[in-house]
């Protein structure tokens, strides 16, 4: 006797299909999976045979093989269990009627319960693409997978309902999407209760509105975390498309809460500075490649606070993901590539003490001190951040002045401007905002005036800038143009972009 039902399977963020076939033949007893199963995969044996005898059902005393094909990739994780338990059901004559128009995915407990599996959203995406009209999912997993239109998701919690659904007895009603209303970016920290720092206020602002990186460099209490943990108040709104990429990552890594449907906020990761490189860039032990902190927060912003404080090979990692928008994990097994289009945004101290070029407070550190502490954050990586402030200290007339400043919103307002503005002169040509456009799209739509090419002439030469910094300040200077909404970079757009590229000239060389 033979059977044949649908499942996926998942190599990083690519999904491809399954077959899961069972075949019972005459011989001594004998459960085997072939077909490349890890051993997640192969304990499902021991799961199927207790889910079929606690629910009622006869378990075949006789030799069952079942192949999960392609039979030359490998399979992972427990999301083969109920395919299974399925197909042996209807190998046995136990289901008599045909499952050839679903897909299964789903653990099972020994009861027959329906446990959540990781990566539905991308599997339900590929089920739709092979012409499958619907997928039994856990009822954990409905909400990820329901936002993917043309292709039915059926929420289970047991074994039952699924044999009783495809008998016809009680059809399970598909789920549908709900719409993502999130309020916490009204109670998210607002810019306006930042005290003075005008100038990293403005940077940030300039940052968000083109999508730039960012280092702030400051003494101890200055601000710095504070302005960085306020900037997804000014972000703009994620496209569906940016939500659909950046919610298969989260399915992928299960890192997707039970509640949420699509990701509609643009992520902010703040890995801490003991994060090991494969906890930043994606990878783990064993088969398992899982997406790191640097694309859990694609289409969003991860945030490196005490930035020297991090291992260097660990910051040497992001040098190529930054400039590519997409990490390739290599290892023994296979090569997977997630998304990493991201805000870099980096707080540091100026030295160990961080009073180094205080105003009014002396350096505490020995000689060369904080040179060493600087050299940790290497040319290459600063070449490759936009943007660069100075946040110094907050005087007291401003801290105790009882006024508040501009509000996140209105920042956010001439954020969108600025990005619809983008959208408009980038349409067709696959890149989102200014900071993304290549080497080429940047020479073609952000030329200067004759006056403003000529102030970058010399600031080119004065500062030693390298041909990376010289396309970083052409980006950043169409930012500000945009906000300001004029189609011509000018003279005063040139000047700004420069300045925020001079910090590393004033802290690295003169140490």
């Amino acid at each position: 006797m033979f059977a044949k039902v649908n499942s996926m399977g998942l190599f990083g963020m690519e999904v491809f299909n399954v077959d899961v076939e069972v075949d019972l033949s005459q011989g001594l007893p004998k459960f085997e999976i072939v077909g490349l199963p890890d051993a997640a995969v192969s304990e499902a044996k021991d799961r199927v045979r207790s889910a079929i005898k606690n629910n009622g059902f006869s378990f075949p005393v006789s030799r069952i093989t079942v192949n999960l094909a392609p039979a030359d990739t490998r399979k992972e994780g427990p999301l083969y269990d109920l395919a299974i338990f399925v197909a042996l059901l209807i190998a046995t004559g136990q289901i008599r009627s045909s499952a050839n128009e679903y897909a299964f995915l789903g653990e099972l407990a020994l009861n027959g319960q329906i446990r959540k599996v990781n990566g539905v959203l991308p599997m339900v995406i590929k089920a739709r693409d092979s012409g499958l009209k619907a997928v039994f999912v856990p009822k954990e997993n409905a909400l990820e997978g329901s936002v993917v239109k043309g292709i039915d998701i059926l929420p289970v919690e047991h074994v039952y309902e699924v044999v009783n659904h495809i008998h016809g007895v009680e059809k399970i009603t598909p789920c549908l999407p709900q719409s993502s209303t999130s309020d916490s970016l009204r109670f998210a920290p607002d810019f306006a209760d930042v005290k003075g720092q005008l100038e990293a206020r403005r940077a940030l602002e300039v940052a968000a509105a083109g999508g730039h990186n960012v280092i702030m460099l400051g003494p101890p209490g200055s601000g710095k975390s504070m302005l960085a943990k306020r900037l997804p108040s000014i972000l703009p709104s994620m496209t569906f498309e940016e939500s659909l990429e950046t919610t298969k990552i989260y399915s992928v890594a299960g890192s997707l809460p039970d509640d949420v449907s699509l990701i509609t906020e643009r992520p902010f990761r703040a890995p801490h500075h003991s994060v090991s490189s494969v906890g930043l860039s994606g990878g783990g032990t064993g088969k398992s490649l899982r997406p790191g902190e640097i694309s859990l927060a694609h289409n969003g912003v991860l945030f490196l606070d005490e930035l020297p404080e991090f291992n260097r090979s660990v910051l040497e990692v992001l040098r190529q993901p930054l400039e590519d928008e997409k990490i390739v994990i290599s290892r023994v097994m296979g090569t997977v590539s997630y998304p990493c289009s991201v805000m870099l945004v980096c707080a540091m101290n100026p030295c160990p003490c961080g009073y180094y070029g205080h105003p009014t407070k002396e350096c505490t550190c020995p000689k060369g001190a904080a040179q060493k502490y600087l050299s940790r954050i290497s040319g290459p990586l600063l070449d490759r951040i936009d943007i660069h402030i100075e946040v110094p200290p907050v005087d007291f007339e401003k801290l105790s002045d009882t006024e508040k400043g501009e509000s996140s919103e209105a920042i956010r307002q001439r954020v969108d401007f600025a990005r619809k503005i983008q959208q408009q002169r980038l349409e067709g040509t696959g890149v989102t905002s200014n900071a993304h456009m290549p080497a080429g799209l940047t020479r073609e739509l952000c030329r200067p005036t004759d006056g403003a090419m000529l102030l970058l002439e010399n600031a080119f030469r004065r500062l030693g800038l390298s041909a990376r910094a010289y396309d970083k300040i052409l980006r950043v200077s169409r930012t500000i143009a945009d906000l300001d909404g004029s189609n011509d970079i000018d003279k005063k757009h040139i000047a700004e972009a420069i300045q925020y590229r001079s910090l590393d000239r004033k802290f690295w060389e003169r140490v």
